[in-house]
């Protein structure tokens, strides 16, 4: 059965160490979930992502819902079986795909109808399809289908908004027939911290096994996220676990632990090294810049990972400028292993009593907009 322990608390700040035990094994938080949206993380196996030390991955029910499907997965093992990882897993609903995939959508109060980005075709997600897609796909940690507004969106419209996941969060809960598999609502509200309160109480009073914040990090002012990330928690049972979906970058991760987020996932460190941008204990890296052409030095001279212990940034810019295949393998597993120590490093932090250090640290060096120019 899923369970989740609180282990310590660290008193300047909201932030907190904790376990979630899972049906296949315990996840040490505050964690992040490397996103393997079609059952892997692109352009690594599941054994290079698990010797970095990550202990779940996020997998996309609508991706797998439309392909291969997901009673095809539940024939072959679930996603365990399927995609050959042996640790927990999360699925998302398919609502924010629905969103920011479909070539359309109309939203009912039974549910979405959507067309396919794939192929055109129409389907009608409901939350009892939700739940089945997830069960069948062998789900640790399933999402309620929620509705997900587009920013900006009007004060009504997300009223509405708020009013329907509520309603498609109880009918996800009946729905549910594997008591063993954890199931978080959640909460939507926009930017209104009125209706993020209603969202987080509705849910909360239905019970759940954990929260998610949704609907944030999709073009609202960072402080705003920040504003009302907190304000929300403050509304959510502090012996559940809090998960802030989809945002990802170490300084987001950091201020969101600060507030009390346990979990989090993000295609950031994954997209950002395909399109040629590291992260560093310094700063950002741009591989394709000039200045790297006859450089004989590793990515990040303080990281282990096998990219910066055997390759030169020379050598990873001239890949990456003749665009050879490897060269996304290399860079996704050292932006991978810097997020990997990232979290190492907060909960040592944490357990530490030194989170505010961290903190200090981070923001001077792994900020937005701080680009490595040494």
């Amino acid at each position: 059965m899923f369970k989740f322990e609180i282990q310590k608390n660290d008193t300047p700040t909201g932030a907190r160490l904790g376990k979630m035990h899972t049906a296949h094994g315990i996840v040490d938080t505050p964690a992040f979930m490397p996103v393997a949206t079609q059952a892997v993380v692109k352009g690594l196996s599941p054994e290079e992502v698990c010797d970095m030390g990550f202990q779940m991955v996020i997998v996309n029910a609508y991706h797998m819902f439309l392909r291969p499907g997901h009673k095809t997965v539940e024939e072959q093992g679930g996603l365990h079986g399927f995609m050959h990882w042996d640790r927990p897993i999360t699925t998302d609903s398919g609502g924010f795909q629905v969103l920011s995939l479909a070539k359309t959508r109309k939203i009912k109060e039974g549910g979405i109808i959507f067309q396919s980005h794939l192929d055109g075709t129409e389907h009608f997600l409901t939350p009892a399809l939700a739940i089945e897609i997830q069960e069948s796909l062998g789900s640790d940690i399933m999402m309620c289908l929620d509705e997900c507004p587009p920013y900006p969106s009007t004060e009504e419209y997300i009223k509405d908004s708020v009013g329907l996941t509520t309603s498609w969060a109880k009918l996800c809960k009946n729905a549910r027939s594997k008591q063993d598999r954890a199931l978080f609502g959640i909460v939507q509200g926009g930017v209104y911290p009125e209706l993020r309160e209603r969202s987080a109480g509705e849910l909360a009073e239905i019970g759940f096994d954990g929260y998610a914040l949704g609907g944030l990090g999709i073009g609202e002012d960072p402080g705003a996220t920040y504003d009302i990330t907190e304000h929300t928690l403050s509304f959510l049972p502090r012996d559940k676990p809090r998960y802030l979906m989809g945002l990802g970058n170490p300084e987001d991760i950091v201020t969101a632990v600060s507030c009390g987020v346990d979990l989090f996932d993000c295609v950031i460190p994954t997209r950002n090294a395909r399109n040629g941008t590291l992260f560093t204990s310094r700063g950002k890296l741009v591989i394709k810049n000039a200045r790297y052409t006859e450089d004989k030095r590793p990515i990040d001279e303080s990281c282990c990972c096998y990219t910066c212990k055997t390759y030169s940034r020379s050598y990873l810019r001239h890949l990456f400028i003749a665009k050879e295949i490897l060269v996304l393998r290399l860079l996704t597993l050292h932006n991978l292993s810097f997020y990997a120590e990232l979290m190492r490093n907060i909960r040592r932090a944490i357990a530490q009593e030194e989170f505010s250090n961290l903190i200090s640290s981070v923001q001077s060096h792994g900020g937005h907009e701080k680009i490595e120019t040494f």
